[in-house]
């Protein structure tokens, strides 16, 4: 089904509250979306696997399309990036910033092609990602909408399961998305990609990207965040009729 299937109600909800946004003027929220993005440093991400992430998410920011998505309003996006494995191994790597202009967002991107990892001998704790991720939204600024964006390479194995991060943590309109990161040559891993859709996706428009493979982040990070980032317009907006 296409964006404006199944969802096609959140579509016009997401446009008409930004449209309703923009004419508050002074009075309306600070940004149009809060995104925080998760990277994986658990112990399966070796070193290389990691920088491979961190340069393909710093070049996917500053991408021509990606640019233009972030750009495509007025009403800016606030950006925050952090670091997850086990139970007690987040890292800030970018905390909230405003992206208003080309230049903070050239700023971030390089941050992140600097940064270097705080922990690379801890387990896959994605629960508790989540709730870190939950508590980190929780401060953003005050955006119409919320998006919380997971990668990883492996399933949850330390630690509560995603389903308790969502019912123990605030995450009432809040869209969790995926990229599942195959470190394998072949085909995606099936069970990989089955867990993130049934246990990690949250939300209405939730949606996953696959990268076969680090040397793929970069690609597959691009396209996930046009995709996030998206402006609808009411205008441009092809609705066509409802189900049935």
């Amino acid at each position: 089904m296409d964006q404006h299937g199944e969802y096609r109600p959140l579509v016009i909800a997401r446009a008409a509250a930004l449209g309703l946004a923009l004419a508050g003027g002074a009075e309306a929220a600070e940004c149009r979306l809060a995104l925080a993005l998760a990277i994986d440093v658990s112990s399966s991400v070796d070193e290389a696997e990691d920088q491979l992430q961190r340069s393909g998410l710093a070049a996917s920011l500053i991408a021509p399309e990606v640019q233009r998505a972030f750009f495509a309003s007025d009403f800016p996006v606030a950006l925050a990036v952090y670091e997850w494995s086990g139970r007690y191994n987040q890292q800030i790597i970018v905390d909230w910033r405003l992206i208003a202009d080309q230049a903070t967002l050239v700023d971030v991107a390089s941050m992140i092609g600097r940064s270097e990892r705080s922990h690379n001998e801890f387990p896959t704790a994605i629960g508790y990602a989540l709730g870190y991720g939950a508590g980190l939204l929780s401060r953003a600024p005050d955006c119409l909408f919320s998006t919380l964006d997971m990668a990883g390479d492996g399933e949850n194995n330390e630690g509560f399961p995603p389903a308790a991060a969502y019912a123990e943590f605030p995450f009432e309109g809040v869209t969790v998305n995926g990229l599942v990161v195959n470190a394998a040559e072949y085909d995606a891993e099936v069970t990989l990609i089955e867990f993130y859709r049934d246990e990690v996706l949250h939300g209405p428009g939730a949606f996953l990207e696959i990268a076969q493979g680090f040397q793929d982040y970069e690609r597959a990070m691009r396209r996930k965040l046009e995709r996030e980032l998206d402006v609808p317009s009411l205008g441009a907006l092809d609705i066509g009729p409802g189900p049935g």
